[in-house]
């Protein structure tokens, strides 16, 4: 919500007055110097929007705020031309009103356009939360990042690197809403209050590396001829990719890590294809690149990658992993009933090459059970199987 300083504005007034920690003010101004505000300057307060609402006959903006549960300042701070002597019938202002309830709704086919949506939603009412381009993909889509908090304790969740586990990405959006519900609102999460999280954590999401693949499996072959012909082709004629796990160019994005990578193309397809096609070389693919550059320039305390399907996490690699990782994977196992397994006879995948590079905790949650891509109908189910690791990523 945008409000304009009066005199006497400061962070600290605009917290007191909206109930909003002022941390969260602070970092939804970055480019601000608190020290300087000037009257008429526009500041952003986060977990608010507001709605138009017409004057009517016998109106004042005291009964107005009364009606609304509002200070009488907050009106002046968000109509920044409004003379309280003069106003008339039929004149619209507007009335801030906190955000009690999701942007985000998950429990839909939810494709790469849908996503950026939600997110542009997301970043309007919640400022402190920064969007970032981490590249493009073979079709040009950028792949965005979400960053969420000021710690020093790095930690990175992604989701859809398959595309028919699509399901994945909506998942963990729901929780980015719901955190940044819970840090506007002051309130809790299954009994936890995420300030101290936001105050000690950097959150890291890519909360769908595989966009091309996502719009496949969900919205068909690309109107684009030349496209359309080669992913058929690859699909053996089939127009149907709910089979699909590949990017756009068949290559499987989870299999193009260096970490034992020829192990893993020698036992697995050669040519491009629906799934398991590794590349003809570790991060050729433009998405797989540019999530290892961020990885890189990160330097992440520990990775959470998102699948399906299966209620197990592994959690490690020929060895590689900290002693760590296994505290961290039981209270997993715990907060969600799912299995930890250490290692699967699979190489080449993000978590492997995280474990392997940088010899910190990794992780691979496979979500909830069935043929993929698992149906919205199993949506609620998962959530709350795994909401217990989201907060848990944070708080261990």
């Amino acid at each position: 919500m945008d409000v304009y300083v009066l005199p006497g504005t400061s962070f600290w007034s605009l917290s007191q007055l909206f109930s909003i920690p002022l941390r969260l003010i602070i970092d939804s101004n970055r480019n601000t110097n608190a020290q300087f505000l000037s009257v008429g300057q526009r500041l952003r307060v986060p977990g608010y929007l507001t709605t138009n609402y017409q004057i009517r006959n016998g109106d004042s903006l005291w009964l107005i705020a009364q009606r609304n549960n509002l200070p009488l300042e907050s009106l002046f701070l968000v109509n920044p031309n409004l003379n309280p002597s003069f106003l008339q019938i039929g004149q619209v202002i507007q009335i801030p009103r906190r955000v009690t309830s999701r942007l985000v709704n998950g429990k839909q086919n939810y494709d790469y356009n849908t996503m950026m949506n939600d997110l542009w939603a997301l970043i309007a009412v919640y400022p402190f939360m920064r969007m970032i381009n981490i590249g493009n993909t073979v079709l040009g889509k950028n792949i965005p990042e979400l960053l969420i908090g000021n710690g020093s304790k790095r930690v990175h969740y992604n989701a859809a690197f398959h595309a028919n586990e699509w399901i994945t990405t909506p998942i963990v959006m729901t929780f980015l809403n719901d955190y940044l519900l819970a840090l506007t609102n002051q309130s809790s999460i299954r009994g936890l209050s995420p300030f101290p999280y936001y105050l000690q954590a950097m959150l890291s999401v890519v909360p769908m590396v595989n966009p091309d693949g996502v719009d496949l499996v969900i919205n068909g072959a690309p109107e684009n001829a030349s496209w359309r012909d080669q992913v058929v082709e690859w699909n053996n004629g089939n127009t149907d990719f709910s089979n699909w796990k590949a990017n756009i160019n068949g290559v499987d994005l989870n299999d193009q890590f260096p970490a034992n990578w020829a192990a893993e193309r020698e036992r697995n397809p050669k040519t491009p294809g629906p799934r398991d096609y590794g590349g003809e070389a570790p991060l050729t693919q433009p998405e797989a690149i540019a999530l290892a550059e961020l990885t890189r320039r990160r330097d992440y305390a520990r990775v959470i990658a998102f699948h399906t399907q299966g209620e197990v996490i592994y959690w490690g690699f020929e060895n590689m992993e900290p002693p760590e990782s296994e505290t961290i994977v039981n209270e997993f196992a715990r907060v969600s009933g799912y299995l930890p397994v250490k290692s699967l006879e699979s190489y080449a995948g993000y978590k492997d090459w995280f474990i392997q590079d940088w010899r910190r905790p990794g992780f691979t949650v496979e979500m909830g059970r069935g043929q993929n891509p698992l149906p919205l109908s199993q949506f609620d189910e998962i959530y709350e199987e795994v909401l217990g690791i989201f907060l848990a990523g944070l708080y261990l």
